[in-house]
């Protein structure tokens, strides 16, 4: 399959050889322009200069409609009936993909039995149809503001694989048995249907698992009054399994999000924190545990799969971080090969320290970057020795093999803790599971690869829409923190708007400044003016360019640092000697604030 987009900004010869299939590109063309006429400047740029897949193939299209809008009573029969337990959705109160229901009891022995059902794509998209073609080419559903490209068509993401209350729905099920100290004992798999009883935002779910009750949450509850004890149920499982979590030193990064409120015209009304309570946690959990389960299962079963694999720091970072802890007074120990109890134990250190949060992006940035891959080598952020994603094969296409992975184990019987529900007939693997090794392997670069472009998109649609607010406020000062020193200058976080903007160089007075990279700071070699990660500033707001996006500061006049390096006699001016004169990086006005993936979910 063509990427749409990328065709669009290359001679039709470079694609397509033969009449048909030049005819074919242009209709794509022609979808993908029409598409594009409709959408806001920031999007268009982010869609096009990533090369993101947006238009929906004519065949992927008919493919969709062809599967109908509800589900057949002959695709019922073979399965688990688990209609008769109360699953419900909690999700982020824009979302309309629901690709998890969960339901957790007691047991007599004190155990608990956790259920997580997970929309069952596999059983609509087979491996080489055109919908895993165009799903495989988007690898990902990309998240913007207020705008999502999925990777499965509506007809399918918000409608017949969503697990939308009050209907049948199909599901491959986790049922897992937890101690009561949260270690999980066993688990089965099966195909499944499901009859969700309700759709919970996050607020309702944490405002009917409240200890204070108030008038919010008795109507939540009045309205949802049978569902009261069942989620009870959930949060106490949650409390179970997070200590359980924090007791085998998972590394726990409490780092501020941001969400951008637009109004009708989608102009930025405001940027506002993003809370996380209770529920967001509770689902959380119950999603690690069923990621941990499905990796357990595939591993012991040998099949070639997708692990999502987390590595711990490599030398050349870990030397740089403790350097820069060393200069703050801090410490990270074991030494050549640190535990993430070691980072988990630092982090404790950092909770009422003003700069806690830029620590914590040091530490993060220590890390590998999560990757998907045949290997199995752990998690190390979440210290699991096995971890694959399972539960969102909507929105994710490595999601989508594992459940692939798993269908072929229950169908092949071959797994006793894979088993099915009633008369599921078996299927060859060429068939049902048609991947080998080196194919796996390539698909790993692949999903990887698209997460990353994801991830790119969503930050520049981002950060033109906070450019496009600040322009009400250029010449506005604001009390900022120095959240990366580059050799150019300081990128400055707006403490009140939650942006980032820059303050080059040649803004920051007559002196030849030196950076130290290890430590964080940039030093002035006459006036020995100094400004390191962390430091407490008040900026103004020079200039802001969206197309750029760009956001130019300088020290306010009311900055008692202004007097010391004399920047209020080099406004504007750009010193060639100093630093880049280019800006490099200039770019960046966000640093990491801006969450990604399914609405109200931490990707790990």
């Amino acid at each position: 399959m063509y990427n749409a987009c990328a065709s669009a900004m290359h001679p039709l010869s470079q694609f397509a050889a033969s009449a048909s299939d030049r005819a074919a590109l242009r209709e794509i063309m022609n979808q993908v322009a029409s598409a594009l006429d409709d959408i806001s400047p920031e999007l268009k740029a982010a869609i096009l200069g990533h090369g993101l897949p947006f238009a929906w193939p004519k065949e992927a299209r008919r493919a969709a409609r062809q599967l109908g809008g509800e589900v057949r009573q002959a695709e019922i029969e073979p399965r688990l009936d688990l209609r008769g337990l109360p699953f419900v959705t909690i999700d982020g109160e824009d979302a309309k993909d629901f690709d998890d229901a969960v339901f957790a009891r007691r047991e007599n022995s004190g155990d608990w039995r956790l259920f997580v059902a997970i929309a069952d794509v596999s059983h609509y998209v087979a491996p080489g149809g055109a919908l895993d073609a165009e799903a495989r080419e988007r690898g990902t559903s990309v998240y913007f503001p207020d705008f999502v490209i999925p990777m499965l068509p509506e007809e399918l993401s918000n409608e017949l694989c969503s697990l939308k209350p009050q209907v049948d729905r199909l599901a491959l099920a986790c049922e897992m048995r937890i101690a009561a100290d949260g270690e999980l004992l066993d688990s089965s798999f099966h195909e499944a249907v499901i009859h969700s009883r309700a759709r919970l935002t996050y607020e309702q779910a944490a405002a009917m698992t409240a200890t204070a009750g108030g008038e919010a949450e008795g109507r939540i509850s009045k309205r949802h009054g049978k569902l009261q004890k069942h989620l009870e149920n959930l949060h106490e499982l949650f409390k179970v399994l997070q200590k359980r979590r924090r007791d085998c030193a998972s590394i726990e990064f409490e780092t501020v999000e941001t969400r951008l409120v637009l109004d009708a015209s989608r102009t930025v009304r405001e940027i506002v924190p993003v809370e996380r309570n209770d529920a967001h946690r509770l689902i959380e959990e119950c999603m690690l545990c069923a990621n941990v389960a499905a990796a357990r299962l595939l591993r012991k079963a040998g099949l070639p799969v997708l692990y999502r694999v987390h590595k711990g720091p490599d030398e050349e970072k870990l030397a740089d971080l403790r350097e820069c802890l060393r200069s703050r007074g801090l410490t990270l120990k074991g030494g050549a090969s640190p535990h993430p109890s070691d980072y988990q134990r630092l982090l404790g250190q950092l909770a009422d320290r003003p700069d806690r949060e830029l620590l914590q992006t040091l530490l993060i940035r220590s890390l590998s970057q999560a990757v998907y891959q045949p290997e199995n080598f752990g998690h190390f952020g979440l210290n699991f020795p096995e971890y694959a994603h399972f539960t969102s094969p909507i929105r994710r296409y490595p999601d989508l093999l594992v459940h692939r992975a798993i269908r072929h184990l229950i169908r092949a019987r071959s797994q006793p803790s894979a088993r099915a529900g009633g008369k599921a007939r078996g299927k060859s693997r060429n068939a049902s599971y048609p991947y080998s090794l080196a194919a796996m392997d390539e698909l790993g670069e692949l999903c990887s690869s698209a997460e990353r472009r994801a991830d790119a998109a969503g930050y520049q649609a981002t950060n033109w829409l906070k450019c496009e607010y600040m322009r009400a406020h250029v010449g506005d000062e604001f009390p900022g923190i120095v959240s990366a020193v580059t050799s150019f200058g300081l990128f400055v976080q707006l403490c009140d708007v939650h942006v980032d903007g820059l303050v080059h160089i040649s803004m920051l007075g007559n002196d030849y400044y030196h950076h130290d990279p290890v430590r964080h700071v940039l030093e002035g070699e006459r006036h020995r003016a100094r400004f390191q990660l962390g430091d407490t500033i008040r900026v103004q707001v020079v200039s802001v360019l969206p197309e750029e996006q760009k956001i130019e500061l300088r020290l306010a006049s009311s900055d008692e640092r202004c007097a010391v390096v004399g920047t209020s006699d080099y406004r504007g001016r750009r010193d060639r000697r100093r630093g880049d004169s280019r800006g490099r990086g200039a770019s960046r006005n966000s640093v990491g604030h801006q969450r990604r993936g399914s609405p109200g979910r931490r990707r790990r």
